[in-house]
């Protein structure tokens, strides 16, 4: 099964499993090799409106925290449910005006082999106190690269779901 298969099959079973209350629309479900990750929208409270940005910040964490706690034992079982179907562990999260906050993540190790030049730039920025270690270092870095390009890796995404249907129509082995 393909990659767009699968993250097709999850957004389907999410999609008839998930409560229909919980969220404005369809979660979004971000597949990798360790992970799904299920960001749902939470729709704005009234009491966020026509209030001060400091209060509006304060009635959103609050409504998030609600929702954390209110569907924690629901949410657990689900992503129990779908580690054993899928064989990915499952993290939840929402977005709520404009703000993203994952309840839970995994941290995968990666290894990787890295020459002097690139050590350097790791423990420059561990020297600067801008990371803590190497690898909060390389995550970081990681991070900056995901930000600044998120349109080129949307393209190259796109491009290995092509990839990935010309593959599965062409001749099976």
């Amino acid at each position: 099964m393909t990659t767009s298969e699968a993250a097709k099959r999850l957004r389907g079973w999410f999609a008839g499993r998930l409560p229909e209350d919980w969220f404005e629309d369809a979660p979004e479900i971000v597949l990798d090799r360790e992970e799904v990750s299920v960001i749902g929208r939470l729709p704005v409270p009234a009491a966020a409106e026509g209030v001060s940005d400091a209060e509006r910040a304060g009635v959103i964490a609050g409504h998030v925290e609600r929702f954390r706690d209110e569907t924690r034992d629901r949410r657990i079982g689900i992503a129990r449910e779908a580690e054993q179907r899928f064989g990915h562990k499952v993290s939840w999260g929402v977005e709520c005006g404009g703000e993203r906050e994952m309840f839970t993540t995994l941290s995968v190790p990666v290894m990787t082999r890295l020459r002097q030049p690139e050590r350097r730039v790791l423990d420059t920025l561990v020297e600067a106190g801008v990371a803590r270690s190497r690898s909060d270092a390389l995550a970081w870095c990681v991070r900056l690269v995901g930000k600044n390009t998120d349109e080129w890796l949307a393209e190259l995404r796109s491009a290995l779901q092509h990839v990935e249907r010309a593959r599965a129509a062409g001749p099976q082995a």
